[in-house]
This record gives structure tokens, sequence and C-alpha cells, in this order.
């Protein structure tokens, strides 16, 4: 079977393997374990910030952000494709008590213009704009990747309006494979920041939050107020601290793979693919000229070995991983083709 569902069904290596069976444990609860401590001031020196937490997963590390930076009755304004907004069970409103504000973006990719009419003036009838949240790359939009001069203009105005900037980074490492960027040049733009060890990266569990010491140890209390404290997770850690020290340059080959998927895939005369919108791992396909939906597609395709995920009943979509070769990728585009006309 080639599982191009999502970057999200890769497995541990042996070598990530061995490292966590290897790890040196303590209680993270009480912030005692070793190999968490070193996963944290990694992540935290890698994105040029002051501290970092780890925590079970990417959906906890947005939600600890957004409930450490707001109050109730606020409002976060979000992009309408976000993960925040769009996969993540309504968990804002019920978690923060927040109302979230949207606006929708080419490609996903945000900008002041489109950010500035939706930041609420002062009179007390109005929520108060607490946070902006951006994502990069943008999974829904097709892992298009945020570039840093649009970051740097949406942070001059939330600095200039005092409204807190968060980025859900879950695949940032792929947004700076793709541009060669630093993770710390998107980090410095933004006062917290979510990462993921568990895409890409090939680690079987784990995300982290990053931002100044003081707002990591109020996100740290939150964590726990939401099940997300652990104990000896050092043997989770191991496998996140291995995925960053030899799974983050090897992105290339996920990007490369995807180029390849869609440059096969685009001959069809019925599924279409903007190659030029292929940035990263994610290939977005309009199924619109086939007849048929993206669900219709995905349940043709699994009989003959090949899964996909359908976004929504017009797109379909395929996510390159490590777990996934450059032949399988031409294999799974061909039998694509194959049941399309």
């Amino acid at each position: 079977m080639i599982d191009l569902r999502s970057d999200t069904v890769t497995k541990p290596t042996p070598a990530m393997r061995t490292a966590m069976m290897n790890a040196e444990v303590g209680d993270d609860v009480y912030a005692e374990d070793p190999t968490v401590i070193r996963l944290q001031e990694r992540v935290a020196d890698m994105l040029g910030m002051e501290a970092a937490l780890f925590v079970p997963s990417g959906v906890m590390a947005n939600q600890t952000a957004i409930k450490t930076h707001t109050l109730p009755g606020d409002e976060v304004i979000v992009e309408s494709g976000a993960h925040i907004i769009q996969y993540e069970t309504g968990a804002a409103p019920v978690i923060s008590g927040v109302q979230l504000r949207t606006f929708t973006a080419p490609r996903g990719i945000p900008s002041v213009d489109l950010i500035a009419p939706l930041v609420r003036g002062t009179n007390y009838h109005l929520p108060v704009t607490r946070l902006v949240c951006l994502e990069n790359t943008h999974n829904k939009a097709g892992g298009t990747v945020v570039p840093l001069d649009v970051v740097s203009s949406i942070r001059q105005f939330t600095k200039e309006r005092g409204i807190a900037l968060h980025m859900d980074g879950a695949r940032i490492w792929n947004a700076c494979v793709a541009n060669g960027t630093k993770p710390a040049e998107y980090g410095r733009l933004v006062d917290s920041m979510s990462v993921c060890f568990s895409k890409g990266l090939g680690a079987p569990i784990g995300s982290a939050i990053v931002g100044k010491k003081e707002w990591v140890l109020k996100a740290r209390r939150v964590r726990k107020m939401l099940g997300g404290g652990m104990r000896q997770v050092g043997i989770i850690a191991a496998a996140a601290l291995y995925a960053l020290e030899h799974h983050v340059d090897r992105l290339a080959e996920d990007h490369a793979n995807a180029k390849l998927f869609a440059d096969i895939v685009s001959r069809s005369d019925t599924l279409t693919i903007d190659r030029s919108t292929v940035e990263t791992n994610i290939v977005a396909m309009d199924v619109l000229k086939t007849g048929k939906d993206a669900a219709e597609l995905v349940a043709m395709a699994k009989p003959h070995g090949v899964l996909l995920t359908d976004m929504d009943p017009r797109t379909l979509r395929a996510t390159t991983h490590l777990d996934v070769t450059a032949d399988q990728v031409v294999s799974a585009a061909q039998t694509l083709l194959e049941l399309v006309p």
C-alpha cells in the first residue's frame, strides 16, 4: 500500500527506535526529564526563542498557545482555511472562551490588508482583538510557504496595535527547507510558535510551543490543565531529538517527490494541478472536471493500493513523506491517471 494520506502516517526508523530505547528519562511534570529538557533547549535555540515546551500534539500546542495569550471574550483572527479553525474540533471557543474571526487569503498567504479591517475598535460592546494566528506551511492551501517578508509586515502591524502573533508552524521545517531560511528567522517575528515532530520529521508523537520564558511558564500551567503533563516522556522526546538531528534536511526529498507526483498527474485532462503551487510535500488536485467528488476518487484508488485524502468535495490531496519512495510516488501517480479520464 502506498500511503499518501498524510505525513503523519510515518513510522519511526530503526535508528529512531534505538534512540528511544536508550533515552534517559525522569519526571517531566517535575521538569526533571533530561531528554525532554535537551529537546526543549534544542527547539528554542533552533527557533531563536527563549524557551520551549514539549506537548503531546499539535492541537494541544495551538490551543495551549491561544489560551495563554487570551482571556475569555477575546477575539482571535485566523485565516479561514487554517488548521486552528478547520481541524481542531472547535476547541478554541470551548477551551479558551474566545471568538474566532476569519479572513480568506489567496493560497492561504495572509497580508496586513486582509487582517487590518478585522481588528476591533475600543467600543466596549466589541470583543478585544487579542491574537492573530498564521499557519506555515498552510496545509489546506496545498503546503503553501508564507514568505518571511509577509510575516515581517504582519508582525510590524500587530506590534503597533498591541496584538500578539502566533504561528502554527507544524510544518515550519518544510517551509524553511523550501525557501532556504532558518527557523529562527521566522521565530524572531512571532510571539509564539507551535512546531510538530510527528509529520515530515517522522517521530511517532509530539509537538512543542516556543516563546519567551515567562510566557512558556504560563503555557506550562495550561498544558497541565489540558491533561498534557507527562511523566517519563523522554522516551518520546528522544524520537523528536533524533528527527531534528537527522530528518530535517531530507525533507527536500519529499518536496522533490511531490513535484514528481504533480508532474505526472498534470497529464490528466480532468485532474487540475497548478504545478507552480507545489512548493513543499503536499499536492492538491481539483477534481471538478472528473465528474466525481474527491471522496469517490479516494475510494476508487484504495483497492489499487493507493491511499489519498479528500480535503473537501472538490479537492484531492497527496502528501509525500519519508516512508514513500520516488518509485512509489511514480506508481501512485500512474495509478491515479488510469482511474480518471
